[in-house]
């Protein structure tokens, strides 16, 4: 007997989740609707970038940031966002869909070495399943993260053999902040140093799909 096909999930509670993210039920039934169900929207390019704090997350600040820069540099229909980290993995146009905009956490503030081990296991198994899943999907993939959320994006993507045309920003630029005091230790993403070398990414992704 095959196994029922998940149900896409309730997307009209309100209840705010406080636990890691990755442990709960709901995030996995969601993830699995991501997987098994949800028609992913064919583009040129995919460009994963970290989820937010403030919810939905292109409300957030940071993502503000990221998407004006992105759209300075690609046509609309020539991209598509994904969001990743503590959520697990989405398509962006999915961000108010329980429980993706229900929750509450930071992992950056996580001291405990089995919380933090356990996030990079489960969040490495969630984007080596979307890698393979939309393996014929994009032409291109650029991703911007920094942390434990850029470990997660390279194991998954070394486990699924779908590379990262770019990861961002590069480990000489990380390496020059964390030489200064920063809250954190690889500073954030919103630092200028980090931001142009997303720029200049972008602008590569696109000179590279147009000279093919």
């Amino acid at each position: 007997m095959e196994d029922p096909v998940p149900a896409r999930p309730d997307i009209t509670s309100d209840k705010i989740l406080t636990k890691p993210p990755f442990y709960l039920p709901e995030f996995e039934a969601s993830y699995r609707y991501i997987i098994d169900i949800y028609e992913v929207p064919p583009r040129d390019i995919a460009i994963f970038i970290p989820c937010a704090v403030r919810k939905p997350y292109s409300t957030s600040p940071s993502h503000r940031i990221m998407r004006k820069i992105i759209d300075d540099v690609l046509e609309p229909d020539s991209y598509h966002i994904v969001i990743f980290g503590t959520c697990g993995i989405l398509p962006a146009e999915l961000e108010t869909m329980y429980p993706y905009a229900h929750y509450q956490y930071m992992l950056g503030k996580v001291k405990d070495p089995t919380i933090q081990e356990d996030f990079l296991r489960i969040e490495t198994e969630r984007v080596a399943g979307y890698l393979d899943k939309t393996r014929n999907t994009y032409k291109r993939r650029i991703a911007y993260c920094i942390g434990p959320f850029r470990r997660a994006l390279i194991q998954g993507s070394e486990i699924s053999g779908v590379s990262i045309d770019q990861i961002l920003p590069g480990m000489d630029v990380i390496n020059k902040i964390m030489e200064l005091d920063c809250p954190f230790q690889e500073g954030s993403l919103n630092m200028e140093e980090y931001l142009e070398e997303f720029y200049k990414g972008l602008v590569l992704i696109k000179k590279s799909l147009a000279d093919i």
